[in-house]
């Protein structure tokens, strides 16, 4: 027998068990999602065992074992070390809220898993992280100001705007941002003037970009590691858009 096809075979059997296992777990957090009995100390066995699972079959540096730490904290506390904006859906039941976001991370879980088993059985190395796209939850509207307008100005885009961050505009190019957080940070606790200091003094460079096509989870991993909620999204290096902490929560909230 063929080797190369013998460890096909063995592979995608592995990973038929590990999707069957993901499943079993998402059919026993529906009976809480759906309001079925659970307890403080049974949600925390299962949550252990959750994380135990994905860092077994996924890895423990997987995007996906950060993502469900996330979910467990719910929407009003999820990805708390980078908020600098208040998340939507605040209203919403938070401890409800919570398992439905894990429930959201377990089936992407199975997405992941799924794409390398489709690829292990071609005879091709997994090279995605399967699931939704940053192109299905990101934002098209882009709203920047010149990198010679004041922190002033700034502020007062970002209120008739609505927004958390601007991109900043240098010449034909987009050379920075600024978040309504760091604008905070020079006029209040470094006393500069916002009548007369510029963006481009404060702003953030170089951009941070992650390309359309990449992976929800991707995008989750790039603002843990760079401690920011907005990335640009780039499609053949050109910007087009915005992904948001609020919009990750969006998916993770199961909001279309």
């Amino acid at each position: 027998m063929d080797k190369t096809k013998g460890s096909i075979k063995e592979k995608s059997g592995a990973l038929d068990q590990n999707i069957d296992r993901f499943r079993q777990q998402i059919a026993s957090l529906k009976t809480f999602v759906m309001g079925g009995s659970s307890t403080q100390s049974s949600i925390e066995e299962f949550d252990l065992a959750m994380e135990e699972l994905i860092a077994e079959v996924l890895g423990s540096s997987s995007s996906m074992l950060e993502a469900y730490e996330y979910a467990q904290l719910g929407e009003a506390g999820g990805l708390v070390n980078i908020s600098d904006e208040a998340p939507e859906g605040a209203g919403l039941d938070n401890e409800r809220e919570a398992l439905r976001q894990r429930l959201r991370v377990l089936e992407s879980c199975v997405a992941d898993l799924e794409a390398r088993r489709a690829q292990a059985s071609a005879g091709q190395r997994s090279q995605s992280a399967g699931g939704p796209t940053v192109s299905e939850f990101m934002s098209r509207s882009i709203r920047s100001v010149p990198h010679d307008a004041t922190l002033r100005e700034a502020g007062e885009s970002l209120q008739k705007w609505k927004v958390g961050s601007l991109l900043v505009e240098g010449g034909d190019d987009f050379i920075g941002s600024i978040t309504e957080t760091e604008l905070s940070r020079e006029v209040v606790a470094n006393g500069v003037d916002a009548a007369t200091t510029t963006v481009k003094t404060c702003m953030r460079e170089p951009l941070l970009t992650i390309e359309s096509s990449e992976s929800v989870a991707a995008a989750v991993q790039l603002m843990k590691e760079k401690a920011t909620r907005h990335v640009c999204v780039t499609e053949s290096g050109k910007i087009i858009g915005l992904i948001s902490v609020s919009d990750i929560l969006r998916y993770y909230s199961g909001v279309a």
